[in-house]
């Protein structure tokens, strides 16, 4: 891998971006740049691969810089980006990926296909690192710009019944709660009790990373959630993830979920 120089770099970027609206040449001219700065000096043998994609390992600064470039066309043009970023996927290497993510997290929320995109991408990824980008950065605008969407959005992720949509759903609501600016907590409330009252074992890691999101959010809401939750239980395997997630609940609200498991009980 040669060393990078910005300068250049720069240059190669801007003049990538000039086939913005013509995915194919846009690629060709991608897998050159990738390949100019790929990272060859892994040995696949005594290394286990990073991703599940075949990757260049080219520096993240490189992916920057043409993201960077990217950003007032991407903003700009929503079709020809939606064309660009289905060229992308399909290359299927994790740097394409993750640029596509990326790119989808800067389009109009309100284009058409944009939302089912998202989901279907979401449900047949594989790579962790993509799967993070799609649901933290490729749904940026949608949860600045229309919160009310993207609370249908994931609404409709954990009404699945593929409980691997359900940690989808959870894990995207959470940089929503960790907003400063966000603050319409009730139907976020109303969108995850089913799945807190019924949520399979799997899930105990995402659960408790989404109480501690709510109680980020509103400690004083978030600890009657939970206590309404218990109060309102029929089904004891919900009570027993509870008991299994306390560890991992901030030391605040652990001694509230306590009482209420044992009022419960008692």
């Amino acid at each position: 891998m040669p060393a990078i120089d910005i300068a250049r770099l720069k240059i190669q970027a801007a003049s990538l971006v000039e086939k913005f609206d013509r995915p194919a040449a846009f690629l060709h001219d991608l897998h050159e740049i990738l390949d100019l700065y790929a990272d060859r000096t892994l040995r696949v043998s005594v290394a286990a691969p990073a991703s599940v994609l075949r990757s260049y390992r080219a520096p993240q600064s490189v992916l920057k810089q043409i993201e960077f470039e990217l950003a007032p066309l991407t903003a700009t043009f929503p079709e020809q980006s939606m064309a660009l970023t289905d060229a992308l996927w399909r290359d299927a290497h994790l740097e394409t990926r993750l640029l596509a993510a990326t790119l989808l997290g800067r389009i109009d929320p309100r284009t058409p296909l944009l939302l089912e995109r998202i989901s279907a991408w979401v449900g047949q990824v594989r790579d962790k690192k993509v799967r993070a980008a799609l649901l933290t950065t490729s749904l940026h605008r949608l949860r600045r710009e229309t919160p009310d969407q993207f609370l249908k959005l994931t609404q409709e992720w954990l009404a699945s019944e593929d409980s691997k949509m359900w940690a989808n759903g959870i894990e995207a609501l959470i940089p929503l709660l960790d907003d400063p600016g966000f603050e319409n907590l009730p139907p976020v409330f109303d969108i995850v009790r089913p799945a807190i009252a019924s949520a399979p074992a799997s899930l105990q890691k995402e659960l408790a990373a989404l109480v501690n999101a709510l109680y980020r959010a509103s400690s004083v809401e978030t600890v009657f959630f939970i206590k309404q939750i218990i109060i309102a239980s029929q089904n004891p395997q919900a009570l027993t993830i509870i008991r299994r997630i306390m560890p991992e609940l901030d030391k605040e609200i652990q001694p509230h979920v306590q009482k209420a498991l044992r009022d419960k009980s008692g």
